[in-house]
């Protein structure tokens, strides 16, 4: 049986929920920004994109756009929360859903769009309930695959429905540019352009041992692209997390070492709280550094046990920090935890009294940080640390160990 998904895309969906609690942002160019100064555009409303606005954006930049944009610190709690919401509504027509973002949801609705009249029908009735429950427009995608769902959804916004069906793909696919496909950035687009390839019907067309002496065994999958196919299965139901990580981005570049280290305790903290909430524990510790000219890299360590403490935690980003000889001031820093499992494994032979003390420290914490709200208690020298107005991570999920209370 031929799979048919749907792909169910919020129209500029931070910018929608502010203009929806707001009467007077209605019709107006809004951007939603992050906190502090350093901020960048998260998502801006139709009527600033109208001016050229777009995601990722500084201010300045959205501001020479767009002199009377008006700029609004996002708000995540209530975008999760509308993001939840969201997820039930899809629950409603099928089982086999995946969250693909807070803002972005697969349904495959192979054995379930009899129910509701078929495909389109079924789209209809989401856009309806979506409407109606969340106050909020969205759009709907279908296809055979995850790959023309969401292309379809691309090329039907704002507010649309667009089916492309097995049938149509070549005949839609012959002129579409190659970087309207999800997953080719401009580097690969780039690469392409390069080897006389523009768009999907070239692709598609293009031999096999061309573009894998030039990309790998990504070429395969490039030439499958072209052709509207991808094998991808929806993940349904989320699984083991590779990571758990924070990462900030400071209010002003900093150079002492003594500014950072309040900092990689805060990230440190968020870590191992987390990981602990869900009971995991992690061998490897990553510190992730971006300079003010924006050049980034990571460097980690291995522990030899694994390890869901905030202070080792830390004391491993701190050794990692000290190993770098840093050549510019810092603009950006993340600590993350990885080579994951769950709590338990193989008891130790003799005590560890220290050891002991933390932990029942963290559970004690945690007890109070679950009850009054995060952060109700921390450490002392990360007191002052920004907090509110986070950007969202991409990584974020409605539930689970990549929900983030931040």
């Amino acid at each position: 049986m031929a799979r048919i998904i749907v792909c169910v895309d919020m129209d500029a969906f931070f910018a929608s929920v502010e203009q929806r609690d707001d009467p007077g942002l209605r019709g107006k160019p809004i951007a939603v920004t992050g906190g502090g100064e350093r901020t960048v555009i998260t998502t801006s409303s139709y009527e600033a994109r109208a001016y050229g606005v777009r995601t990722g954006m500084t201010v300045y930049e959205a501001r020479k756009l767009c002199p009377h944009i008006i700029l609004v610190v996002g708000n995540n709690r209530k975008y999760a929360e509308v993001c939840a919401s969201l997820v039930e509504i899809c629950l409603r027509f099928t089982p086999d859903t995946e969250v693909y973002s807070i803002d972005e949801v697969f349904l495959d609705i192979t054995g379930s769009h009899h129910l509701f009249d078929g495909p389109e029908n079924l789209g209809r009735a989401i856009k309806e309930a979506v409407k109606i429950e969340l106050g909020i427009r969205c759009t709907v995608g279908i296809g055979p695959n995850i790959l023309v769902a969401k292309l379809a959804s691309d090329i039907a916004k704002p507010d649309g429905l667009r089916r492309i069906d097995e049938e149509t793909v070549p005949s839609v696919f012959e002129t579409l540019p190659v970087k309207k496909l999800w997953g080719i950035g401009p580097r690969t687009e780039e690469k392409l352009a390069r080897m006389g390839i523009a768009t999907c019907g070239q692709l598609g067309k293009a031999p096999l041992a061309l573009l894998t002496k030039k990309f790998g065994v990504l070429g395969e999958q490039l030439k499958a692209m072209g052709n509207g196919k991808l094998e991808r299965p929806l993940e349904v139901e989320a699984g083991e997390p590779k990571s758990i990580g924070h990462s900030i981005t400071l209010p002003k570049d900093i150079w002492k070492r003594d500014e950072m280290l309040p900092c990689l305790l805060s990230l440190s903290e968020r870590v191992g709280r987390r990981a602990r909430r869900y009971g995991y524990k992690g061998r490897k510790i990553a510190l992730t550094v971006r300079y003010a000219d924006f050049v980034t890299f990571t460097r980690q360590v291995t522990l030899p046990a694994p390890t869901s403490d905030s202070g080792e935690i830390y004391r491993s980003a701190v050794a990692i920090l000290d190993g770098i000889a840093l050549k510019k001031s810092v603009r950006l820093f993340g600590v993350s935890l990885s080579s994951l499992g769950k709590e338990g494994g193989q008891m130790s032979l003799f005590r560890d009294p220290e050891k002991e003390k933390r932990a029942a420290m963290a559970k004690a914490m945690d007890a109070v940080n679950d009850k009054f709200g995060e952060h109700a208690i921390t450490f002392a020298s990360t007191i002052g640390e920004e907090r509110e107005h986070k950007v969202i991570s991409p990584a974020w999920r409605p539930s689970g160990v990549r929900k983030s209370d931040e």
